[in-house]
């Protein structure tokens, strides 16, 4: 198993938070946008079981990704989960894994887009993101929870504020269920049919 070491803060402000950051002795990586597609088979039977296959197009790599919430407390969101179970792989090819994927039966569960803001200090990642439609977030991840839960309270959060969660869960929490949208981009929200 490859457990994700990775929590959240919710409803950040991005300028206050780089502020902080540099505060911290944290280094700027860079921006991206990404593009993203979820897949599951017909009937969804991957989200039955909290997990989804994702392929993301991060403009400089593509990666394709399996993904299952792991100690779930509650199904749709609120509570911490224990953590997140993640297989990840580059692939050359967003469009032709794509077709892989299809001719194995997979469907399109949805496409979304997000921009991510990405920080480092030392081994901890801090990745600011903003998603269609819900407050920008932060990520914070790292090799051990030790150093992620020293992260949050060096940025000057407190440890009731980290989440344990899905950007679906985060939808959720906002009033939206990312499963009633074939597409969320900055540009256009559409509603499944």
């Amino acid at each position: 198993m490859a457990q994700e070491i990775e929590a959240k803060i919710l409803n950040i402000e991005i300028a206050a938070l780089e502020g902080k950051l540099t505060e911290i002795g944290a280094k700027k990586i860079g921006e991206k946008l990404f593009r993203i597609t979820v897949f599951d088979y017909p009937g969804f039977p991957l989200d039955q079981k909290s997990s989804w296959l994702r392929l993301r197009d991060e403009g400089d790599k593509v990666t394709m990704a399996f993904k299952q919430r792991l100690g779930i407390k509650n199904k749709e969101a609120g509570d911490n989960d224990a953590g997140m179970e993640e297989f990840e792989i580059e692939v050359n090819s967003f469009e032709q894994t794509k077709e892989i994927l299809f001719h194995l039966g997979l469907i399109e569960k949805f496409s979304q887009e997000k921009k991510r803001i990405s920080w480092e200090k030392g081994e901890i990642k801090f990745d600011l993101d903003t998603y269609p439609k819900i407050p920008s977030f932060l990520e914070i991840e790292g090799p051990t929870w030790e150093q992620v839960d020293a992260a949050i309270l060096e940025l000057g959060f407190t440890l009731n504020d980290k989440k344990i969660c899905s950007a679906t869960q985060i939808y959720t929490m906002n009033g939206l269920r990312d499963k009633d949208y074939i597409k969320m981009t900055f540009q256009e929200f559409v509603k499944r049919p």
